[in-house]
């Protein structure tokens, strides 16, 4: 899971801007760095691996068993994805997309027609609902299955087709957060939550996801997309320990955040309305 990829001092050039968000951008030098240890790992386990093939048709999904077996997402819509994709496909790579809809077309994020461009070079784009709610989870179903319609709908006009792929943003899932985004046509929804293999449950397929954070070493990225049980063992242990201490702080954890974070309301997300 990573987010933005912006040379470093320029961290608010995409994506949501401050501190918080910054943790998840990374340089486009470690991304290289990232890619190269991917592919090398993923094809170097393998007794001669084919030739790496050409990225998939627009209307297909990439599902490519000569391809490392890894997914590789970017959320929020930043528009540092124009220069993420063209890094993945030097690597004959496919990256998912996840936009937050109600920031297309804003200063430092994917415009429409930047959807459209991705689409077509085979890139796959998703919704990471309209207005971001960094507590999906503790939002009432109505909110999250509107959030969820519209993020849908915004998307689909962009594309001319329905996207069948959504990310939770905030890392904040519930079972609620699942059935509404089922409800609103996805078929496919991914987490932040560090389990390795997909899940079948409430109406679709749910995938983890290993968090990428600007310190992680290409040697880690690596480790977690080749299922590394130590790698995938370790980030679970904090993933566990960030998630209890979210459940602990309840409504005050957004406060505490800023407080240790010691930033402004550089964003006022979508459950901050």
């Amino acid at each position: 899971m990573y987010h933005d990829v912006v040379p470093s001092g320029a961290e608010d050039a995409s994506g949501f801007p401050g501190r918080d968000a910054a943790l998840y951008k990374i340089t486009p030098e470690l991304f290289e760095a990232h890619l190269s240890a991917i592919t090398t790992r993923a094809r170097g386990d393998r007794s001669n691996p084919p030739a790496p093939p050409a990225l998939p048709a627009p209307s297909a999904h990439p599902a490519h068993p000569d391809r490392p077996a890894v997914l590789l997402t970017f959320d929020d819509g930043g528009i540092s994805a124009m220069t993420v994709a063209e890094m993945l496909e030097r690597h004959r790579l496919t990256g998912f997309f996840f936009v937050t809809v109600n920031y297309l077309g804003a200063p430092g994020f994917l415009t429409p027609s930047n959807l459209r461009d991705l689409r077509r070079r085979g890139h796959v784009i998703g919704s990471h609902s309209c207005s971001h709610p960094l507590r999906m989870g503790h939002c009432p179903l109505s909110r999250v299955l509107e959030e969820w319609t519209r993020s849908r709908a915004a998307i689909a006009d962009a594309l001319g087709e329905e996207p069948v792929d959504a990310s939770v943003p905030g890392g904040d899932f519930a079972p609620h957060v699942a059935k509404a985004a089922a409800a609103a046509g996805f078929t496919r929804l991914f987490t932040s939550e560090p389990v390795r293999g997909p899940q079948q449950a409430h109406g679709l397929i749910l995938h983890g996801r290993f968090a990428i954070q600007r310190w992680t070493s290409a040697r880690t990225a690596a480790a977690l997309a080749a299922g590394s049980r130590a790698a995938c063992a370790r980030q679970a242990v904090a993933w566990t320990a960030k998630k209890i201490g979210k459940q602990l702080g309840g409504a005050r954890y957004l406060d505490v955040r800023r407080l240790l974070l010691r930033h402004r309301n550089e964003v006022r997300w979508g459950d901050q309305r």
